[in-house]
């Protein structure tokens, strides 16, 4: 077996790794926003701002398998991070003065080529917490990560919003790129030791090394539980939104449209902080993914029948801290059972999967809106209820699948099952 690699940092790795993925998440979640204000008060064109969010948003998911592929074959990882998330932000300093100005063309090729960077944002940040940390950090540390993406789901929107109505949309995105800029600065101190000569990619990339991390996903039994157990959940947080919009106007309460996205997001910080501080199930974690999943439904199964704001504001908070745990531990299963050759592309591939189901998820609440509050908020519900029950099964195949490679390691040379917590092969695909 290959030897794992050396965890090189410590607690000030940390501290240095958790500012810049802050910068970072919050810079590409305040762009969405940013991006629309700023056409729309430069350009007169709310189209053109629709546009370059999807221009932004669509290679989270297509440029995924190359991002993954490239940063787990990287010799010199801290470069090549540090670079990516400061190249992302300094895009979006350059949208901040080109757009309205330059061709709508320059624009939006510039924000695809921004959007190609950021996987790296996301699943590609997370992946490094393995080469950093030891075994023993890693699962505070995953609770940890999780917060800076509920932070970045609160804080990127609102600053936006706040620089773009009292100064302008342009300093908003140029403050939120000037972040990022800082973030990938901050990259560069932390110790990531180069990948040995063999290890780095020595020749042009193939299709195979494409779908290498996706395969993985298809038949590592954790793994593809936790991965598209939490993708069809994600279909029905990614309808919440629109049920938040018909909810306001059932309750007549403006404050509900963002009040209760706010509220989940509130709930979810917590639900990362408190399993942070006692991860219950951290030898485990696929299993509190399962768990995590069926109790964010149980809340959101009641919205229809409160009535009234407050309490369904209450019960969207209590779902999300319900998800709090689930994405830490998720993250910590991801980088529990991925083999070291395809550790990134298992995290770009994830983040973007759920992504994509998130986007169906609100295609879909916004297409049956008319059916009303009730039907929408137990699709949503139903969706994680429906998404336990997919990863339990996905789940079931472990014990199966170890004793054939048991069978299999009978006639052959020792090998590690991936499938075996705890004796993974971190060298093996």
């Amino acid at each position: 077996m290959t030897r794992p690699t050396a965890r090189t940092g410590g607690s000030s790795s940390l501290l240095a790794y958790l500012t810049s993925a802050i910068l970072a998440r919050t810079a590409d979640e305040g762009a969405r926003v940013a991006l629309v204000m700023l056409a729309t008060q430069r350009a007169d064109s709310p189209a053109l701002g629709g546009g370059l969010v999807a221009a932004l948003m669509i290679p989270h998911v297509a440029a995924a398998p190359v991002a993954g592929v490239l940063a787990d074959s990287v010799r010199q990882r801290r470069l090549f991070h540090a670079s990516a998330v400061a190249l992302y932000g300094a895009a979006l300093v350059a949208l901040a003065v080109l757009v309205g100005v330059s061709d709508d063309v320059v624009v939006v090729a510039l924000a695809v080529a921004a959007g190609c960077v950021a996987p790296l944002l996301t699943g590609g940040l997370t992946s490094l917490l393995g080469e950093l940390l030891s075994k023993e950090q890693l699962t505070r540390a995953f609770s940890a990560d999780a917060v800076s993406y509920n932070l970045a789901g609160i804080c990127g929107p609102a600053v936006a919003a706040a620089l773009g109505t009292t100064m302008s949309a342009a300093v908003a995105l140029a403050v939120l790129g000037a972040g990022a800029v800082t973030g990938g600065l901050l990259l560069f101190s932390l110790p990531l030791r180069p990948r040995a000569e063999k290890e780095a990619l020595s020749r042009r990339l193939s299709p195979a090394d494409l779908v290498r991390g996706a395969a993985e996903l298809m038949r590592n039994p954790p793994l593809r539980s936790v991965t598209w157990g939490s993708s069809v959940g994600q279909m029905g947080v990614g309808a919440l939104p629109v049920a938040s919009v018909l909810l306001a106007a059932e309750y007549n309460a403006s404050w509900v449209t963002g009040g209760l996205m706010t509220a989940f997001a509130a709930g979810a910080l917590v639900g990362s902080l408190s399993y942070a501080w006692r991860p219950v199930g951290r030898r485990h974690p696929e299993r509190v993914v399962v768990w995590g999943l069926l109790t964010t439904g149980i809340p959101l199964s009641l919205v229809p029948w409160t009535g009234q704001p407050v309490p369904t504001a209450g019960l969207f908070a209590v779902a999300g801290l319900c998800t709090g745990p689930l994405f830490s531990a998720l993250l910590a299963s991801r980088e529990r059972y991925a083999p070291s050759a395809v550790r990134t592309q298992i995290f770009t591939l994830g983040a973007g999967l759920k992504s994509t189901f998130a986007a169906a998820g609100a295609s879909a609440a916004g297409a049956f809106s008319g059916l009303g509050t009730a039907p929408l908020m137990w699709g949503a519900a139903a969706c994680q209820v429906v998404a336990a029950a997919l990863a339990l099964i996905l789940l079931v195949g472990r014990h199966a699948e170890r004793t054939a490679s048991e069978a299999d390691a009978a006639g052959e040379a020792p090998r590690c099952s991936p499938s075996a917590p705890g004796t993974m092969d971190k060298g093996t695909p």
